[in-house]
């Protein structure tokens, strides 16, 4: 009997060719084979919104072949990707090899080993029509919103653009965060510690906590120098001291949008990145003599699930390796979200036993690091929780409390696998500090050594990395596993948003359509209306909602608002996208006044008239004709002690000393980081020292004389909140609160 077998990636053909042997065939479909036309519309809406499939233009040839041996097959078993749009695949091979779709069976599997793919092949079914029907729905869904509306940004916006179901609400986030950043007026506010030593001078440092009926917040100079000026008449008395275990629960095993948020905080990883590799560890790598093996399983999930078998494993692997008191006295199961698809497992290794450091010699760098992060964490998620033992100190003086604490690791548990700190697993207490305290005991009278006030300021909401911005879509049930990383990569890609270092930012484009879809489509950009969507096509996979029913229950208000949208829209200012500046010129052709235009060698004057009028002039220096004042430097040149202007060139824009030609020096425009001054709120600029090098200070100067030599990030400390910074020097990121002590290594 001869057996076809169709893959959806030509990389995982010679892995599972391997394990299956003679007597079967196997190619792969590189993805689709039909979609929608990209030429028209496509969805016949007033029949039952009947999708018009077309073989995509390309694969007429593949498909030739897929036909050719599907004739000759005596069986057909199609092995898509085990999720939505891998049904869909199946279903569309079935419809183009035609009259032998009768030998048609679907199998699934997890994971690309030979144990998996003969399970598999034991246990053929039907093609699943309710996951292609939450496909088709998706699809359409999509292309409705992405056809009807694209076109009145084309009209009022600029041609180009498009609108989509999921991109568009995407863009309403990060746009929104930029609106809450500007609108922050930072706060004051102060920190007051007390540094204290016991009867055998060890010092300790308490942190100033109120009085013991409640937590006070010191607002101002004067209320904290009121605390110090009567802290300093009185003793410092230890009033109670609480020994305490605790215990901290290792995380679950990883979810697609969990690892995507890990790997961009701990390997600085975007998310087109992870999913490229993880899709390589996926479909298999040589091992040498063990042959290809895929080395996860796969890697488009939302479920926290593990297979029994998988489960035995680790036990015996973490019984073996770390002992028995490391494996908990029962399994640790973790519960998926409500309204997710869990058809499949979560991320974890094929084989527990293929350690990281086993085959690394056999794997590229990325390869290494993102199977040692899904590793590390499913070992640690069937471990045993971590043990602490800490102990807080309240020491009182003059009716205010100061506040002690520290932790010493009792057991380590699930932390022997991931080897980090629970200072960066956040420990939850505030109080504690990593190590012991001094010795001291109930009513013992300390000295005080010094009083140590800090002036702080609130700070904005950070802006969202793909991290922190991953983890707010799945907070807010936006999007699903197979379509995250694709919205991503559209709103940059097209001009919605930008990525500068890991920090994403809105463009003015952004912005504007932004404002346009809340305007004249408020249910589109609706985050509890995305929401409810996703689950509705995840209840068209379960079988408990009829697609046809979610399409029309969507379509006909949609219908309502886009009729409403073309009488009213407009009102939109195009300028705000690319503002038009005038100059004083007049066009020598036709009397315009002429605008500011940029080209491949920087800016030039036109004719605003253009095509009817072609005529262009060269813009003469704005200290020439006065058109602007010159924008100067807020620092003088480190040369000759002259102001420095604002000059543009083909590469950008940069300041030069006014003083050329006798003096040459030049220095960058100050770029920002993205990062927030800790003294006064402002923003941490690029600056460029004396001697070219690079180092960042606060935008407030002369004002605020906030600098350092090691960049700044957007992400903020996970103990104290504070400005994290990148060493220039060693493979760290650390607090620039040197009280703060927090840091972690990083691979680079």
């Amino acid at each position: 009997m001869s057996v076809l077998v169709i893959l959806e990636s030509p990389t995982k053909a010679p892995t599972v060719k391997n394990y299956l042997g003679k007597g079967y065939k196997v190619m792969a479909s590189k993805g689709h084979v039909r979609d929608l036309p990209k030429s028209k519309f496509g969805v016949d809406i007033d029949n039952n919104f009947e999708p018009q499939y077309i073989n995509i233009r390309g694969k007429g040839e593949l498909i030739n072949q897929l036909k050719k041996e599907a004739k000759l097959a005596d069986v057909i078993l199609l092995a898509t990707d085990p999720d939505r749009e891998g049904e869909a695949i199946s279903w569309h091979i079935a419809n183009v090899i035609g009259e032998n779709r009768k030998k048609v069976k679907r199998i699934t599997f997890n994971e690309l080993t030979k144990t998996a793919i003969k399970a598999a092949i034991k246990i053929p079914r039907k093609i699943d029509m309710n996951l292609v029907n939450s496909q088709q729905a998706r699809r359409i869904l999509d292309r409705i919103v992405g056809y009807k509306i694209s076109p009145l940004f084309w009209k009022n916006i600029k041609s180009g653009l498009s609108a989509g179901r999921v991109q568009s609400v995407a863009t309403r986030l990060i746009v929104e965060r930029e609106q809450e950043i500007r609108a922050f007026i930072p706060v004051e506010y102060w920190n007051l510690s007390a540094v204290l030593q016991n009867s055998n001078n060890a010092k300790l440092t308490a942190k100033f906590y109120g009085t013991e009926s409640k937590k006070i917040e010191l607002k101002t100079k004067e209320e904290t120098d009121k605390v110090i000026v009567a802290t300093e008449k009185s003793q410092f008395k230890v009033v109670s001291i609480k020994n305490a275990v605790k215990y901290k629960k290792p995380a679950p095993p990883f979810s697609t949008s969990a690892m995507q948020q890990e790997a961009n905080k701990k390997l600085s990883f975007q998310s087109q990145r992870t999913m490229k590799v993880a899709q390589e560890l996926y479909e298999g790598i040589s091992l040498g003599d063990k042959g290809i093996q895929g080395l996860i399983t796969y890697m488009r999930t939302d479920s926290l699930r593990i297979s029994d078998e998988a489960r035995e494993a680790v036990k015996n692997y973490i019984t073996d390796i770390y002992g028995t008191e490391y494996y908990p006295s029962q399994p640790n199961i973790y519960k998926s979200k409500a309204n997710i698809q869990d058809a499949h497992e979560a991320i974890r290794p094929s084989d527990v036993k293929l350690t990281p450091d086993l085959i690394k010699n056999k794997l590229s760098l990325d390869q290494y690091k993102l199977y040692k992060l899904i590793w590390e964490r499913f070992v640690a998620s069937q471990m045993a929780n971590a043990q602490y033992d800490t102990i807080i100190a309240d020491i009182e003086s003059a009716g205010y409390i100061f506040r002690a604490g520290g932790y010493t690791i009792k057991f380590p548990g699930y932390l022997a696998a991931t080897r980090d700190d629970l200072v960066e697993e956040d420990n939850g207490d505030d109080e504690l500090q990593k190590g012991k305290l001094p010795k001291i005991t109930e009513n013992e009278i300390l000295k005080l050594d010094e009083i140590l006030k800090e002036q702080k300021y609130t700070q904005p909401p950070a802006r969202y990395t793909e991290a922190t911005f991953l983890k707010m879509l799945e907070e807010k049930g936006i999007g699903r596993p197979s379509t995250i990383t694709p919205t991503i990569i559209t709103i940059i890609n097209r001009g919605y948003v930008k990525r500068e270092g890991k920090t994403l930012f809105p463009t003015p484009l952004g912005e504007i359509t932004t404002e346009l879809m809340i305007k004249s489509f408020p249910d589109i950009v609706d985050y509890g209306f995305t929401a409810k969507m996703e689950e509705d096509l995840d209840k068209i996979e379960e079988g408990t909602e009829n697609y046809l029913k979610v399409l029309q229950n969507f379509y006909d208000p949609f219908a309502k608002m886009l009729s409403e949208a073309e009488k009213t829209i407009g009102g939109i200012d195009k300028n705000s996208i690319n503002p038009i500046e005038e100059t004083d010129l007049i066009c020598d052709n036709c009397g315009a006044k002429m605008i500011v235009k940029t080209g491949r060698y920087g800016k030039f004057a036109a004719c605003p008239n253009y095509p009817q009028c072609k005529n262009i002039k060269p813009l003469k220096h704005k200290a020439e004709n006065n058109e602007k004042e010159e924008v100067l430097s807020p620092e003088k040149c480190e040369k000759c002690g002259k102001d420095m202007v604002l000059k543009n060139s083909r590469y950008g824009q940069f300041y030069a000393c006014k003083g050329f030609p006798e003096c040459k020096n030049t220095r960058q425009v100050p770029r920002d980081t993205g990062a927030i001054c800790p003294l006064c709120g402002k923003r941490i600029l690029i600056k460029q020292g004396k001697s070219k090098t690079l180092f960042y200070s606060c935008e407030g100067y002369p004002d605020c004389k906030f600098s350092v030599w090691d960049q700044p990030l957007s992400d903020k400390c996970p103990k104290c909140d504070g400005l994290l910074l990148k060493s220039k020097k060693k493979k760290i990121i650390y607090c620039n609160d040197n009280k703060c002590g927090y840091s972690e290594k990083i691979e680079e």
